[in-house]
């Protein structure tokens, strides 16, 4: 009986050229990643927690010294607490602070650092379901301070604290979104007292000059309401027309990808305000809460809606440049992969686009820290 064997091969053709290696790209630089925020612990120093439930005008504080039960909440104002603090630091204390991220910006967490303190902010949670009082809730912040400082990092989720000058660029972005809101709010006024006193329609920016001598009709005491509106509408355009310069001029000689226009590349930096602090895509994809929600148990997996527990004007952002994306970017590689949905109806098109939003998102992280090309995207340059 004869046998028949099979030769396999173990050469490759790498592994025959010697100099295959040579040829090889060299790989992109990728800048340092930003680690989250994480304490720095002094096992020779005693330890001092403190949660802090943080108003405008003061504040409750609730201290632990090392392992011990927690102390009475003590009221403090501002200057109180950064005094106090820096006292403790002064006797040997390692100090660490925590407390809820507000609409009071990071200036105590800066003074509180700079009297020598760690202080951490988290996202506002529910402390002590439906009992909530400043003494409570600060008590609940020290007692899961102490336990994260012990090594359970689950009990604190620590937020990145942007610097003052990213704060600035941010704000820039967003005072030209309440800038564009305050004027859509005084247009609308203007056409309802039209409505109201001569029951008639206004044309669209009746406040412009050539729709503004058609109005030399209406009645005396209208128009003189109008007048006063239309005064604080230029002088708000005015602001708009410089603030707009501004923000373009961050990006005006900047490759960008078509579809995504200099507007919208700006507020994204703005808002994300450094691409580097994000480690991998699950971390950008979560930032933009677009991530479906989910109910599931045993073999049983429902995945819901999204759940909105990320920057929501990122989200809308991405959204709206998605629509775009599809128009302009027909070799958007993420929207080939979901061109059968896409076409599968008018429900399930703005479900895709949802989901492209968070693709969208990562790929414009790969972008901006220098991970792949407009053209290894897919994507035509503007």
């Amino acid at each position: 009986m004869n046998k028949t064997y099979l030769i396999k091969l173990t050469q490759t053709l790498t592994s025959v050229t010697p100099n295959a290696a040579e040829h090889k790209p060299a790989p992109i630089p990728l800048p340092p990643a930003q680690p989250l925020p994480t304490p720095v612990l002094h096992p020779d120093r005693p330890q001092l927690k403190l949660g802090l439930d943080v108003h405008l005008d003061f504040l409750m504080a609730v201290a632990q010294r090392g392992h011990l039960s927690p102390q009475a909440p003590r009221k403090f104002t501002p200057d109180q607490l950064v005094e106090q603090v820096g006292k403790w630091v002064a006797e040997g204390l390692a100090v660490y602070c925590v407390q809820e991220s507000c609409g009071f910006g990071f200036v105590l967490h800066r003074r509180l650092v700079a009297a020598g303190a760690q202080s951490f902010l988290i996202t506002p949670i529910e402390l002590n379901g439906k009992r909530k009082t400043d003494k409570l809730d600060a008590r609940a912040l020290c007692q899961r301070l102490a336990r994260w400082l012990d090594g359970n990092r689950d009990e604190l989720s620590p937020i990145r604290i942007p610097t003052l000058a990213e704060q600035h660029r941010r704000e820039g972005t967003r005072r030209r979104q309440f800038l564009t809101r305050e004027i859509r709010c005084l247009a609308n006024r203007g056409h309802g007292q039209v409505a109201e006193y001569c029951h008639q329609p206004l044309p669209h920016r009746w406040w412009g000059a050539r729709n503004w001598k058609k109005l030399a009709s209406l009645d005396a005491w209208v128009l003189s309401v109008l007048e006063k509106l239309r005064e604080l509408i230029l002088a708000l355009e005015a602001q708009l027309k410089t603030l707009e310069a501004e923000l373009v001029a961050r990006v005006k000689d900047q490759p960008r990808p078509k579809g995504l226009g200099e507007l919208s590349l700006v507020i994204l930096d703005g808002e994300m305000c450094d691409w580097n602090r994000f480690h991998n895509r699950k971390q950008i994809g979560s930032y933009t809460g677009c991530c479906p929600g989910e109910h599931s148990s045993g073999h049983q997996r429902r995945v819901g809606s999204i759940d909105r527990m990320g920057n929501g004007r990122v989200r809308t952002l991405l959204v709206e440049a998605v629509w775009r994306f599809l128009l302009w970017q027909p070799e958007w590689k993420a929207a080939q992969r979901m061109k059968v949905k896409l076409a599968a109806g008018t429900a399930m098109k703005k479900k895709t686009v949802v989901a492209l939003a968070r693709q969208l998102a990562v790929d414009l992280w790969r972008w901006r820290t220098g991970r792949c090309t407009l053209a290894e995207l897919g994507w035509v340059a503007a």
